[in-house]
């Protein structure tokens, strides 16, 4: 199969689809909200003319008040690939959110359960002393992990705690640094100037707000949707409830929205370039969505996955 991945707002749902003009596919979806049914404005979820193009799975397949995670993924995917391969077509994984990608093609490492009580503790700390608090014993228990993770990235930081509690061998997930698993893949990562992506990002993120976000983040809480979903914690969401609720301005929302989907970029950026045996592409350099698809059809020819 074919993965290709790459951070939010590179194109590579375009990308998915020029190479569909070229090469008998269908795409599945490895993103951790394109998910969700009924929260589409602010997602990134293909165009009905990206769908018409080529088929698209694991889009619209649970509630927002759905658990949806890295296993159930990881589980859907398997059952999907195996379908296209049925149909003589060839699978392509196309996403930005690296653990369901990391899941797929080499599965997950055992882990603790969530401890509660721990986490309580770990709450009253962070109340009493701030988030960095958390962050620095992270970063004495198991510093390599610590410097993977932002001190503001709470949720990580306090499941790195409870992992380091159960025994830090979980943390390192060594075997995730080599591309072993049942899968033969050929794995594409697109890129551009960072500039040029934090200029997209922005336009895309007010392109969300003209496009409805606040209407869509309204209706999501008059169907019943608590806001502490992890659903609705999601990057334009999260802000736009605030609006919705009179506790914020539209426009501090906005640029919130735009300055956590920049840290978000950059750290998938740093997750794929961790990832073994990527191929990466400028999409710009490239000449654009066609050109980089010609460029993975290429490469594809070669490895003689296409013919």
């Amino acid at each position: 199969m074919v993965v290709i991945a790459g951070p939010t707002g590179v194109g590579k749902t375009a990308v998915a689809v020029e190479l569909a003009r070229r090469t008998m596919i269908e795409v599945i979806s490895a993103d951790s909200r394109q998910v969700y049914r009924g929260m589409d404005t602010a997602t990134g979820k293909p165009t009905f003319e990206q769908r018409l193009a080529v088929a698209h799975h694991l889009i619209d397949v649970v509630n927002p008040d759905d658990r949806y995670q890295a296993a159930r993924f990881r589980n859907d995917a398997a059952i999907a690939i195996e379908a296209i391969h049925s149909r003589g077509r060839l699978p392509v994984i196309v996403g930005g959110t690296g653990l369901y990608i990391r899941a797929l093609l080499r599965g997950l490492d055992p882990a603790p359960p969530a401890d509660p009580a721990f986490r309580r503790e770990l709450a009253s700390i962070a109340a009493r002393e701030g988030r960095a608090a958390l962050h620095a014993r992270l970063a004495a228990q198991a510093p390599a992990v610590a410097q993977r993770l932002h001190p503001n990235d709470h949720v990580r930081v306090v499941r790195a705690l409870e992992m380091a509690r159960a025994g830090g061998a979980v943390l390192e997930q060594e075997r995730w640094r080599s591309l072993v698993g049942p899968y033969e893949v050929s794995y594409f990562g697109l890129t551009m100037d960072r500039r040029a992506l934090a200029r997209r990002l922005e336009a895309r993120a007010a392109g969300f707000v003209a496009a409805g976000l606040l209407h869509e983040v309204e209706r999501l809480l008059a169907w019943g949707y608590h806001p502490a979903l992890p659903s609705l914690q999601s990057i334009g969401y999260r802000e736009f409830v605030h609006v919705a609720r009179g506790t914020m301005a539209a426009d501090e929302a906005l640029r919130l929205m735009q300055r956590d989907t920049a840290r978000y970029a950059k750290r998938q950026w740093t997750w794929f370039a961790r990832e073994p045996a990527i191929e990466w592409i400028d999409v710009e350099e490239a000449g654009g969505a066609d050109g980089a698809a010609a460029r993975i059809a290429a490469s594809l020819e070669r490895e003689g996955v296409t013919g």
